[in-house]
């Protein structure tokens, strides 16, 4: 009978063994495809999400620049004053 399974495998090109592994790389082919898929699914409901907080984050500073804008201005001025220093710091 192995001596039957063995010449079916030969008319295709094929043996069973050659058969088996290239069914195991097409499952393990499907299955990594599928992972990809729902790492993919996840990562776009996180860059949504992200998206929505951004927008949202955005808004609220607009609108508190919006409400108060000289001391907007004069916070920013005294943070880039700040970084300015940290920055120049090590070149003194």
């Amino acid at each position: 009978m192995a001596a039957n399974s063995k010449a079916a495998g030969d008319a295709n090109g094929m043996s069973d063994e050659e058969r088996r592994i290239r069914d195991f790389a097409l499952r393990a082919e499907a299955a990594v495809r599928e992972r990809a898929g729902e790492f993919r699914d996840r990562a776009r409901e996180y860059y949504d999400e992200a998206t929505d907080q951004l927008e949202t984050a955005q808004r609220y500073v607009t609108e508190r620049v919006q409400e108060k804008p000289l001391v907007s201005t004069l916070t920013a001025v005294g943070i880039g004053v700040v970084i300015g220093m940290l920055l120049a710091g090590g070149r003194r």
